[in-house]
């Protein structure tokens, strides 16, 4: 059974500089109802991601979030209607739901999940934070055993999962992090073998001495000045897999890119790619096999940040946006 009424949380305003909880607000709306070949879904978890923020700047590989619309965002979430014979009540799928307690959607824009406890892991190890680190790394950057891979935000959803698949694949792993905890955590708990503290300054000095062989493939989830230390320091033949750029989402652009991009690129005979992580879903059944294997043997640990109450989702991205989380941070709706 549905509720009577359906919160959504609103974008009522597109931010110029830093998202503030005054850019959003909830209201209570009628509950959907599907029509033929459409279902109803009840939001269970909401996904948090730095592209939250990204898409309200523009259309990017989606369209943009406009003001005076439901804020977007993906969800697994539980059938509750189906007018649709793919689906019925209890099946459990990812969708872009929204930021509401209920959504009606096509059939078609649903991607079934199995039944996994705990159901968290469905956004984080094998959802899109784990496809986009095991995509990203092992698809566009190709690391090789012996190799040193650099990867940013590294505490986060999707680098903490891309360090430790590359050290599953015999490769020497540095993390970028902001926090002398984070990083410890990285080292510690998670196996990398080293982590440069980007808050501390001297990030250059600190990466050079974390690499001091240089650095063969370099995850990029931050863009900017990290970007700009990485590639003075990239081996001749290295690859950069371009997942994100946060450090640009939250506030105005930077006002100069990395410098001496061109240069670096021809003398080291670079390779830069960016990916969405659906470009790989043809190998989605695949991937997912090999993560849930490595999280049963032990190999990759699975860090969760769950915050209750969709009301409280405008400022767990806030959050998120300012490095509070460690893993993959969501928003626990029902």
């Amino acid at each position: 059974m549905t509720a009577a009424t359906n919160r959504q949380i609103l974008l009522v305003q597109v931010p110029a500089g830093k998202l503030a909880l005054e850019h959003f607000a909830l209201r209570a709306g009628a509950t959907p109802s599907a029509n033929a070949g459409e279902v109803v879904l009840k939001v269970r978890y909401l996904s948090l991601d730095a592209a939250n923020r990204a898409w309200m700047q523009g259309a990017t590989y989606r369209d943009a979030v406009v003001a005076g619309s439901v804020m977007s965002g993906a969800a697994v979430a539980e059938v509750v209607e189906s007018k649709a014979p793919a689906f019925v009540a209890g099946d459990l799928v990812f969708a872009d739901t929204g930021w509401q307690d209920y959504a009606v959607l096509p059939a078609k824009r649903l991607v079934s999940l199995p039944k996994i406890e705990p159901m968290t892991h469905l956004l984080s190890v094998y959802g899109i934070a784990g496809l986009t680190a095991y995509f990203g790394l092992l698809k566009v950057a190709m690391p090789k055993p012996g190799e040193t891979v650099v990867v940013s935000a590294a505490a986060g959803s999707v680098g903490s999962l891309a360090g430790q698949i590359a050290k599953i694949k015999g490769c020497r792993v540095v993390g970028i992090a902001g926090g002398a905890d984070k990083c410890q955590w990285l080292v510690q708990e998670l196996g990398f073998d080293a982590a440069v503290d980007y808050k501390a300054g001297a990030t250059f000095k600190a990466l050079k001495a974390a690499a001091p062989g240089g650095i063969d493939v370099y995850f990029d989830n931050v863009g900017g000045d990290i970007l700009e230390a990485c590639l003075a320091q990239m081996n001749i033949g290295a690859r950069i897999s371009c997942c994100g750029a946060i450090s640009g989402y939250d506030g105005p652009a930077p006002a100069a890119g990395p410098r001496g991009v061109p240069g670096l690129i021809v003398v080291k005979r670079l390779t830069l790619k960016g990916f969405i992580v659906t470009d790989y879903f043809a190998e989605r059944d695949q991937a997912i096999a090999d993560l849930r294997g490595w999280v049963a043997a032990n190999k990759l640990k699975v860090r969760e940040d769950v915050i209750a109450g969709l009301e409280n989702t405008p400022g767990a991205l806030i959050g998120l946006l300012a490095g509070q989380n460690r893993g993959k941070r969501m928003v626990k709706v029902a």
